[in-house]
């Protein structure tokens, strides 16, 4: 593995840089945006989004239209997720 490929550790074992992934000590947790509020909230919905949603509705019994944007996909998928109890905890 090169250099560019690794993280430095500070001596106490936590790296120097932001990290994806777990929180850091004393965070909040993610920043969440109201769909909204995106700037891209009117494009098509995702790839990976109307996969998810394809699943989810098959699970609640439910129909969606193919047309959704980012947006209104990423609601769907929230009520789902309730609906179905899917991505809880």
């Amino acid at each position: 593995m090169t250099d560019s490929n690794t993280h430095s550790n500070d001596t106490d074992g936590t790296t120097d840089q932001e990290m994806l992934g777990a929180p850091r000590e004393g965070d909040a947790g993610t920043t969440q945006k109201d769909p909204d509020d995106w700037v891209t909230g009117d494009e098509p919905m995702t790839g990976a989004q109307r996969s998810y949603l394809d699943t989810l509705a098959r699970e609640a019994g439910e129909q969606l239209s193919p047309d959704l944007t980012k947006a209104e996909a990423s609601e769907h998928i929230d009520r789902l997720q309730s609906k179905t109890g899917r991505g809880q905890g």
